[in-house]
């Protein structure tokens, strides 16, 4: 691969990083927007929901730029098997703090009802 190539190829590699991060900053800034508008009443679920979304399209993002960055076949392997773990682990604790707080808004308006 020449110069040139090589060149060329980093600066196709940082057009698609750019044009990820431009996406998914523009759906965080549309679910934003979109939950300030929601009718759910719970504050601290949209705020967690928002925080939870952040997180995880900015590790998205981050996996995009690994990648971007790998050499072969098995860089790219242990980076989505990295990323996926990790994932998993975030999935598993996101889902845990969700049904506690619906759990407690459920509890709250069962008392409040009766």
């Amino acid at each position: 691969m020449t110069d040139k190539e090589s060149l060329t190829s980093i600066e196709h590699d940082v057009q698609i990083e750019e044009r990820t991060k431009y996406a998914m900053e523009t759906y965080v800034n549309w679910l934003q927007t979109a939950m300030s508008a929601s009718p759910w009443s719970n504050v601290d679920l949209n705020k967690r929901l928002l925080n939870y979304v952040t997180e995880n399209v900015t590790a998205a993002v981050g996996l995009v730029e690994e990648l971007s960055h790998a050499k072969n076949l098995e860089d790219v392997v242990k980076i989505q098997t990295e990323f996926v773990s990790k994932q998993l682990g975030s999935l598993s604790d996101q889902t845990k703090t969700i049904m506690e707080i619906c759990t407690k808004a459920a509890q709250a308006a069962t008392k409040r009802s009766s």
